[in-house]
């Protein structure tokens, strides 16, 4: 599978798919799509959970990913459907990230996102830069000991991982979106595996005590849902 797609172009699409549901393309920003979550009533993880339901449905949609290539203008390095299911999970773990008071356009925020891609597997990634960690610890260890370098570094780590082992850790089941052993539906994707992604999100960046802020993130919320700072 790494034959078809290389992690050099994954990590390009990555980026496009980063940069575009930050800045917002017609479906409204990641940001923009996070407040609409915050001023629904319940806690803090009940509105991320909301979000992430709805997320799951949309990929149980036949066909919503290609639809959505119809409307961006999508990088020639990947398929549209890959690209396209790029956009929409780095657009529901970006929203997660704003919902609990992280800054999504800070560059550690960026990496920790990108890492959410790879579901269950979050922590092997770190692995390769001597690093033993669950979700919540590869937040803190990124945030206060990850330098500029090595975060590009673990950016392309992501990407090769999306490529290799997507089949069982990854985002993109390779062997449903790339049209080979025939009988693939072009834009679908599973919503199994976007649970888990979004639920890798929500244990990445919501912070069940309550930390104080910590000069990365743009505001803080208590678990009823009202912001601290």
């Amino acid at each position: 599978m790494s034959n078809l797609i290389s992690s050099e172009a994954m990590h390009e699409v990555m980026e496009w798919a980063y940069e575009k549901a930050t800045n917002g393309i017609g479906f409204g920003s990641a940001t923009e799509m996070a407040e609409d979550y915050l001023s629904e009533s319940g806690t803090l993880e009940d509105k991320i959970n909301s979000l992430i339901r709805w997320q799951n449905a949309k990929a149980g949609s036949a066909g919503f990913a290609t639809g959505l290539g119809g409307l961006v203008t999508l990088p020639a390095t990947l398929p549209a459907n890959i690209a396209s299911t790029l956009y929409v999970q780095i657009r529901m773990i970006s929203a997660i990230a704003h919902m609990a008071g992280y800054d999504i356009k800070n560059d550690k925020v960026k990496t920790m996102v990108y890492m959410c891609l790879l579901g269950n597997g979050v922590g092997e990634v770190l692995k390769d830069f001597g690093v033993t960690a669950s979700t919540k610890f590869a937040e803190q260890f990124i945030m206060k000991n990850v330098t500029g370098a090595m975060l590009a570094k673990i950016n392309k780590a992501v990407g090769f991982r999306l490529v290799t082992k997507s089949g069982s850790t990854g985002l993109i089941n390779l062997t449903k979106l790339v049209p080979i052993l025939g009988g693939v539906v072009s834009g679908t994707f599973d919503a199994v595996t976007t649970n888990i992604v979004g639920n890798t999100a929500r244990d990445m960046f919501l912070d069940k005590n309550n930390q104080q802020f910590d000069g990365f993130r743009g505001n803080v919320y208590n678990q009823d849902g009202t912001k601290v700072r």
